[in-house]
């Protein structure tokens, strides 16, 4: 029997094949995001919707939703494996700060019910002026300035 160190948890996992020790220890618990809003965050994290929590049933059509729960299960599966303070490290850590956010009143559902999915604002943005960055200014004949 081997011992081997996983790279991303240093956890030591005692085994014979080191190969499948490997991947018992890195293997998600949720294959993807989605499976871990449906069957782990929806079902777990119940809150009264409307006025100070929001949910959209379409969560997956808001980029900054795919954002935060993504870094969410990330995270979990990470925390999961470190052991007794790991699941409460990641309340302290990732979720806490980004509940409130996520199910915010001004979050990302903020237009939405749980029963009906409104298009967020996308904020309108300008080009800057030219030069405004620092890059060099257009040569007349239209090659690029050294």
């Amino acid at each position: 029997m081997s011992e081997s160190e996983h790279p991303a948890t240093g956890a030591v996992a005692k085994h014979t094949d080191p190969a499948r020790a490997v991947d018992r220890v890195a293997k998600p618990f949720h294959p993807s995001v989605a499976t871990w809003v449906t069957e782990y965050f929806v079902p777990m994290y119940r809150r009264t919707l409307g006025g100070e929590f929001r949910w959209c049933a379409q969560w997956w059509r808001h980029a900054e939703a795919i954002s935060r729960l993504t870094a969410l299960w990330q995270s979990w599966e990470a925390c999961r494996l470190q052991g007794a303070t790991g699941i409460g490290l990641w309340y302290r850590d990732h979720l806490d700060p980004q509940l409130p956010i996520l199910l915010g009143a001004r979050g990302p559902f903020y237009q939405c019910t749980e029963d009906e999915h409104l298009e967020p604002h996308q904020a309108r943005t300008e080009p800057a002026p030219l030069r405004w960055w620092g890059e060099p200014a257009p040569r007349p004949d239209g090659q690029a300035s050294a």
